[in-house]
């Protein structure tokens, strides 16, 4: 039984939205995040990466930095840059790209059900990474990037937000520089907030898409919290993080394609030939977009290639039976020696946004080997999750992302 709540959200004044509206924190790198900044002073990202605020060799890590994040944030509550909804409430976040729409339902959930496997996982988190986002959000007692999650489509969900997109006017209607549309919309009757929060009780299953490591430091924040709480009771502010659920019927996962720097001492013939111990190789002309499971492209000294996987090392299993969990099976470890492919320096990972042409640019750059793959599923990700099992990293990449900055939840 998952229990996603209403909340009353600050979020940015309507006249403003699209300046304060901001791509996650973690797609920047410290040079293009002070960039962006000062294009738009008003982008969230200011707050999301405070250092960008100090001198460019400042220890962005430093206390005084997350303590600008807090008064930067609050200030700017406290001046009216954003409003505070009165009464607890669902939103609808509805984002358009090349024609394609998702619908997101915007609400707080809990920290409990994370625990108790009811929002199941399917990546590792690393310490170093929570840390950053822990200290970030404990200081600006708010949560301001919404964890990505999923479900299996509901019929009374839809019927809510099939309601309310036909007779409402959205909050907020903007288009980003990167051509992305995005609608808001408010759920405050109390009849589809009820409506909506019976649905997703029914629900014993709901799933991390995307920021696994947001989550697991909202989960680790409201643990210390707790622990500091003389009146904890599970049912705080801070026992809740902020979230959008994206039905399985529209989300579209993208290729997370792999480039190599090395041939780990093999000659371009041999390596060529131990592909073909493991898969049917044929040239191609044209860059290889592969176009089913088992299918993967490859990038040699120019030459593209397409691979098809023998029988026998294809799987029923959730995980070895991932595209990804073929190559690193297959190629990766035993041929190249790549074991560990998320600390290997040796290997690294293109997002498919990117297209195949970046791989191109790599191979001719500073790489000698790439592969394009078929991109994982939403229910190869359900089915992995399910079973309690993990993916290989940098197995699945979502577009578009969540802006940061819409919806803000107080802890």
């Amino acid at each position: 039984m998952a229990d996603i709540r209403a909340f009353a959200a600050y979020r940015p004044r309507v006249d403003i939205a699209d300046k304060v509206a901001a791509l996650p924190y973690d797609v920047y790198n410290r040079e293009e995040a002070r960039e962006e900044v000062k294009n738009e002073p008003m982008s969230f990202l200011a707050i999301d990466r405070p250092e960008t605020q100090f001198p460019d060799d400042y220890d962005m890590y430093a206390e005084e930095v997350y303590q600008k994040a807090h008064d930067m944030l609050w200030e700017k509550i406290e001046n009216g840059v954003f409003v505070h909804d009165e009464k607890p409430c669902y939103y609808l976040y509805e984002q358009t790209m090349n024609g394609r729409v998702q619908t997101g339902i915007v609400a707080c959930s809990s920290v409990d059900d994370y625990d108790n496997n009811i929002i199941k996982k399917h990546e590792n988190t690393l310490a170093k990474k929570e840390a950053d986002r822990i200290h970030h959000v404990d200081s600006c007692d708010a949560q301001t990037g919404p964890i990505f999650l999923c479900y299996r489509e509901d019929a009374a969900i839809r019927g809510v937000i099939n309601k309310i997109k036909e007779k409402d006017k959205p909050l907020y209607d903007f288009v980003t520089k990167d051509d992305i549309k995005s609608r808001v919309f408010i759920i405050d009757k109390d009849e589809d907030i009820s409506v909506i929060a019976e649905a997703f009780k029914k629900m014993d299953s709901i799933y991390i898409a995307d920021g696994h490591h947001r989550c697991a430091s909202a989960v680790k924040v409201a643990k210390k919290r707790r622990e500091n709480d003389p009146e904890a009771n599970g049912n705080k502010d801070y026992d809740f993080f902020l979230s959008v659920l994206f039905p399985d019927s529209e989300l579209m996962i993208m290729d997370y394609n792999r480039v190599i720097k090395d041939l780990n001492g093999l000659s371009e013939e041999e390596f060529l030939k131990k592909i073909e111990e493991k898969f049917d190789l044929s040239e191609s002309n044209d860059p290889v977009k592969p176009q089913k499971k088992c299918d993967i492209g490859m990038l040699l000294n120019g030459k593209w290639y397409k691979l098809t996987a023998h029988k026998d090392i294809m799987s029923e299993d959730a995980v070895d039976g991932l595209d990804v969990s073929i190559l690193q099976n297959n190629v990766l470890t035993p041929i190249l020696n790549i074991s560990d492919p998320k600390n290997d320096p040796r290997i690294d990972f293109v997002g498919g946004i990117r297209g195949l042409g970046e791989l191109e640019k790599r191979v001719a750059g500073d790489c000698v080997l790439a592969f394009s793959m078929y991109p994982t599923d939403i229910h190869e990700l359900f089915a992995v999750a399910d079973a309690g099992r993990l993916m290989p990293p940098k197995s699945t990449w979502f577009e578009p992302k969540l802006l940061s900055g819409l919806f803000i939840h107080a802890i």
